[in-house]
């Protein structure tokens, strides 16, 4: 076994999906892969479950049959019974995995999985066909795939040598020298913004937006295809002020003339729920197709081009 053999069975990242046939996340048919861990806490995330770095349980309690061997395995006293009823104690789980396994009606899941370079591969080379018929290939996203730096750089290094298509998208909130260290092996950047008030966007993701825009300028200046994505979240970002900050924001990098708007969806609120979690947006509804067009008519006017979906 060569040293690059070797490297890609024993790197390994946090990996909490692999989807097939998606469309949304760069030129034609590609595979996008999820990373787990994400350095933002985005109050819309449809994508929960890849937020923290930590394993993580969802629990399906509807589907429980009562069988009582998740009560048996469970050392820690996650599982309890109540008059005969079983009751999952979240604040105890070790999320170890041990009650998914032993629960035939898939109660319970754990959210990632520890995989290596060449088994994401494996999988990803299943649909070489689709890429090639397409233009398309493989999306990195999270969570935050530039969070696991070593695990992507490799992933992309592979892919390079088999000549797919790669993208990485990214919240942009990460340490410049990740960005390049990876840089020549990525043929797209999804660079996503969220809000250009610096405050708001503390407030609604958990960070400032100072380094997420200074790292936007430095990779305009070092990497030739980079779109820049954009939420569309009623009531939070698609008020006159940051519609206008945003356009001249992204007019200002010349190199970037592609915006996607994406509307807001409410795909993932079940998983809030699924991992004992609080979903602050409830009463926020998806903008409808008016509304998006005004706002593309509104973006336009900077000289970007723009297009809703992605």
């Amino acid at each position: 076994m060569n040293e690059e053999e070797m490297v890609a069975i024993t790197v390994e990242g946090k990996i909490v999906n692999i989807m097939k046939y998606s469309i949304h996340d760069g030129p034609g048919i590609r595979t996008t892969v999820f990373f787990k861990g994400c350095p933002l806490n985005c109050q819309w995330c449809h994508n929960p479950e890849s937020q923290g770095f930590g394993q993580e349980l969802m629990y399906w309690p509807d589907r429980c049959i009562g069988c009582g061997q998740c009560l048996e395995i469970c050392s820690n006293g996650a599982v309890i019974s109540t008059a005969g009823k079983l009751e999952y104690l979240r604040d105890q789980c070790l999320a170890c995995g041990a009650c998914c396994k032993a629960c035939h009606a898939g109660v319970r899941e754990l959210v990632a999985k520890t995989m290596s370079v060449s088994e994401v591969m494996a999988e990803i080379e299943k649909d070489l066909i689709f890429y090639d018929e397409s233009g398309g290939g493989v999306t990195f996203s999270g969570g935050e795939a530039v969070m696991q730096p070593v695990f992507l750089l490799e992933m992309l290094k592979e892919c390079r040598k088999k000549e797919i298509h790669t993208a990485v998208e990214t919240c942009g909130y990460v340490n410049l020298e990740f960005l390049q260290m990876i840089s020549d092996y990525v043929d797209l950047f999804l660079y996503d913004l969220k809000l250009m008030d610096r405050q708001k966007h503390q407030d609604f993701t958990g960070v400032p937006n100072v380094l997420i825009l200074d790292n936007l300028r430095w990779l305009v200046e070092h990497h030739p295809r980079i779109i820049v994505r954009v939420p569309i979240i009623p009531g939070i970002n698609d008020d006159e002020e940051n519609l206008s900050q945003l356009g001249n924001f992204v007019a200002s990098l010349k190199r970037v003339t592609e915006l996607h708007i994406l509307p807001y969806h409410k795909a993932g609120v079940d998983k809030y729920q699924r991992l004992g979690l609080a979903y602050l947006l409830s009463d926020i509804q998806s903008p409808d197709n008016e509304r998006m067009e005004q706002i593309v008519g509104q973006l336009e006017q900077f000289g970007l081009k723009v297009k809703i979906g992605g």
